[in-house]
């Protein structure tokens, strides 16, 4: 019988393991009902204890080996290539998978998958905190697609203190569930705030919270000095990212890259429009010094105290195209007409500049 199993669950590997891994059980169900209540699979029994006896015979079916005999790495390849979905209806089957369908393992792989470029570490500090995630009334959100049966919560999360002592709402799968319900506001940030062709290259922190239905998010920004907080919806992924630093909205970003500054370097740095509003990043370029022709092989910019920082998304002559640092002595600087400018980072991955220039405006900018 074993050898069988392993057999099988070896070609099953190469077709769809979540339907056919489920089809399976249900011929377990089948031979054990059988076996547990003296009747063949094709008897009927009676409708009132059909349900009860599927259960207790899944359950005996698990016990007696049929199931968790097979070898741990066959097993555990299996339950990995499950979906978030498939996990959950598999944690119905006995107790012994219902421990391991909710392991941090398996649903580390779809957190990473899924929410990984938008839950930074700085959410997970903040989901760990947040007072309504220690209680499981989130659960009765759950999506009926990503929670298919309905016992699930109520069984296996209702009474998980009795039951199940071990499961923890800071663990992966909970963490997961969480934001795919929808009622979870997270910090993160959108670029290109509230679509405006202005902010086009910009960056500002916000609360964002999923919507399934559309697959897109809902965000709720600080408020700007006296003014109320301002909110979006129809935010798609790719307009969203985790914050790529650990400094406040309304704090200075301390900066360690202005020695290593040179033109061509991409970068952003921190802008607000006065000193009651939060900054927003904003992407450039490394400029030359005016006493530079640009070429490469005689170029000293990099030595001199003074960094030129260009935004080229704006025409020559404007206000915003140009400014310009000491790179020795460098603190929020501006006034009320330019905004304040504030700290700088330099941007080193491909992915992250090529981002900013996938947001590049169709036209430029006054």
């Amino acid at each position: 019988m074993l050898l069988f199993l392993i057999s099988l669950f070896s070609s099953l590997l190469l077709i769809s393991p979540a339907c056919l891994l489920w089809q399976f059980l249900k011929n377990c169900r089948s031979f054990s009902t059988a076996q547990f209540t003296g009747h063949s699979p094709s008897m009927p029994t009676k409708a009132s204890n059909a349900a009860r006896k599927e259960e207790t015979a899944v359950e005996a079916a698990a016990e007696n080996s049929i199931i968790l005999d097979l070898p741990e790495l066959a097993l555990e390849l299996i339950l990995e290539k499950l979906s978030p979905a498939a996990l959950l209806s598999m944690a119905s089957v006995c107790s012994s998978l219902r421990c391991r369908c909710r392991s941090d393992h398996l649903w580390g792989r779809h957190m990473n998958q899924k929410w990984r470029r938008v839950i930074g570490e700085e959410s997970e500090r903040f989901m760990s905190k947040e007072e309504s995630f220690k209680h499981k009334g989130w659960m009765n959100s759950v999506p009926s697609c990503i929670c298919p049966l309905s016992w699930i919560k109520s069984k296996y999360f209702g009474g998980w203190r009795s039951a199940s002592p071990s499961l923890r709402f800071d663990s992966t799968m909970s963490c997961y569930l969480a934001l795919e319900s929808g009622k979870f506001w997270f910090p993160a940030q959108v670029y290109n705030r509230e679509g405006h062709a202005g902010y086009k290259l910009s960056c500002y922190d916000a609360q964002l919270r999923y919507d399934r239905r559309s697959d897109t998010f809902f965000a709720r920004y600080p408020p700007h000095g006296r003014k109320p907080a301002k909110f979006e919806e129809g935010i798609e992924w790719d307009r969203v990212r985790a914050s790529p630093v650990n400094t406040c909205p309304h704090d200075l970003h301390v900066s360690n890259c202005l020695s290593d500054l040179r033109p061509g370097d991409h970068f952003e740095i921190q802008w607000r429009k006065n000193k009651e509003f939060p900054y927003g990043w904003w992407y450039g370029v490394v400029g030359h010094l005016e006493s530079c022709d640009g070429d490469e092989s005689h170029c000293r910019c990099h030595e001199n105290d003074t960094v030129i920082l260009e935004f080229r998304q704006y025409m020559p002559g404007s206000i915003w195209r140009q400014a310009i640092i000491n790179r020795k002595d460098h603190r929020e600087k501006g006034n009320e007409l330019d905004g304040f400018y504030g700290g700088i980072r330099k941007l080193h991955s491909k992915e992250e500049i090529s981002m900013w220039t996938r947001l590049w405006p169709d036209e430029i900018l006054e």
